[in-house]
């Protein structure tokens, strides 16, 4: 390829071109915006485009984790699902492993990505009824291979013991940070701010999560692509596992639908809760439970901060400021968004 094509990480790709038949000669390949686990390329040939992954991420880039992925993701395409099975190389193989690293090669997926603000009632009612089929049909495709149990381990939910040690942690690195920003002031805030709702909300620690079933495990706006108002693929499968169903929901609403000020639209949460439900057989009981835990898991998380102040990366920084907002708000309408996901 020419110089100006290469990327400082590009992956080898004449050596994993000459695995797939008629894929033709390499022309360019762009890092795609890139993820926090993983890479992505767009890969220009002279037969057309296709999306290269690198597999990074050490709990999932084994290659028999990612076998699995593919076969899910080929099954859920034979389902009508909209995704984007990889292809199979000359030997029908979808893992490339090259110089010790996972490669898959997609077809091409031309979209967009759309938040919940970009979604109108009917859309939202769209996205709830996808995240039920995938759901269903995971199950489905998943049972024969892998039939679900309990969900992992049978884990306990957040000790706020724990989590206002880890505070105190935090607290210390944004105090002594130099040179200071408003970051690091906004952080103190909110994590002093948190330290004062654990105290207040400890005993409302819920219990052990009840029986799961097959997700997709990180559903949200930069994992789905549309094509014009309608879904075109749902991307990214490397956190495919047995969760409560219902969470997932949960979670995904949380970041479709969070506004700018920490705020859900919650008469967008509401249709789009109501077609999940129809759509996976979810009763209102299942979601209230998953709200409960759900709202408990982000009143306990400190990921951002522990990226920033104990791993020095602060590629998730600007996530912060609505997501710690919306922990504060959810604790003060709590029941307003219990309705709007069980009415």
């Amino acid at each position: 390829m020419p110089r100006s094509s290469v990327t400082p990480f590009a992956p080898p790709v004449n050596a994993l071109l000459r695995r797939y038949a008629g894929t033709g000669e390499p022309l360019s390949c762009v890092p795609v915006a890139q993820g926090l686990l993983n890479r992505g390329y767009r890969l220009r040939t002279t037969r057309g485009a296709y999306f290269l992954k690198q597999h990074l991420d050490a709990p999932t880039a084994d290659r028999a984790t990612i076998v699995r992925q593919h076969r899910a993701t080929q099954r859920l395409y034979d389902l009508g699902v909209p995704v984007a099975p990889p292809l199979p190389d000359t030997e029908g193989a979808t893992v490339a492993v090259v110089g010790g690293r996972c490669y898959a090669l997609h077809p091409w997926v031309q979209g967009s990505h759309r938040g919940g603000a970009q979604l109108t009632a009917a859309g939202s009612r769209r996205l709830g009824a996808l995240l039920g089929v995938v759901h269903t049909c995971l199950e489905q495709v998943m049972a024969a291979a892998e039939p679900p149990g309990a969900a992992p381990g049978g884990v306990r939910s957040a000790d706020p013991a724990q989590s206002v040690r880890l505070i105190d942690d935090l607290l210390a690195r944004a105090r002594g940070r130099r040179p200071r920003d408003a970051f690091d002031e906004l952080a103190e805030y909110r994590l002093l701010e948190r330290r004062r709702l654990l105290a207040e909300h400890a005993h409302r620690r819920p219990p052990p999560a009840a029986a799961g079933g097959w997700v997709h495990g990180d559903f949200h706006p930069l994992n789905l692509l549309y094509r014009g108002a309608e879904p075109a693929a749902i991307v990214d499968w490397d956190k495919l596992g047995v969760q409560p169903r219902a969470e997932e929901a949960v979670r995904a609403a949380a970041i479709f639908f969070v506004q700018p000020g920490g705020l859900l639209d919650l008469p967008k949460v509401r249709a789009y809760a109501r077609a999940y439900r129809r759509a996976a057989g979810a009763d209102p009981a299942e979601l209230a439970a998953a709200v409960h835990r759900v709202w408990w898991e982000r009143l306990n998380d400190f990921w951002i901060l522990r990226w920033r102040y104990q791993r020095d990366d602060a590629r998730a920084d600007p996530q912060f400021p609505a997501a710690s907002a919306l922990v504060v708000w959810w604790t003060k309408e709590y029941a307003a968004v219990l309705a709007a996901f069980t009415g």
